[in-house]
């Protein structure tokens, strides 16, 4: 029997990687999501909370080209105009409970010489 190790986003519990690199990435991009649909949402309290959730994963996933429209290049936002408009996915909610202290991966364990 063949052993796989795959890893879980913490904040997508339906998603498996085999990498924890990229595992790490869509959690960091789902909290940035996050963050800027509380930001969306506070600034424009008209949107509902499926368009602020929306805004901010397509944000977060085109977090590069936004970067460099607000360093003085506004026309990389032509490359988000002329591409295919992306459908967004729907997340599930994910309650976020806070701990007196933050949790810490577990380490992995190092392999002998």
């Amino acid at each position: 029997m063949a052993v796989e190790v795959v890893y879980r986003s913490s904040r997508d519990l339906e998603r498996l990687f085999m990498d924890k690199a990229e595992a790490d990435r869509h959690d960091k991009m789902l909290e940035l999501a996050e963050l800027l649909a509380e930001v969306l949402q506070k600034a424009v309290p008209s949107l509902t909370e499926q368009q602020v959730e929306e805004a901010g994963i397509y944000m977060a996933k085109n977090r590069d080209v936004f970067a460099k429209a607000f360093k003085s290049q506004p026309d990389a936002l032509s490359e988000l105009l002329n591409a295919p408009a992306q459908v967004v996915e729907k997340a599930e909610p994910v309650e976020v409970t806070e701990s007196a202290e933050p949790t810490k991966p577990a380490k992995a364990a190092k392999t002998p010489k």
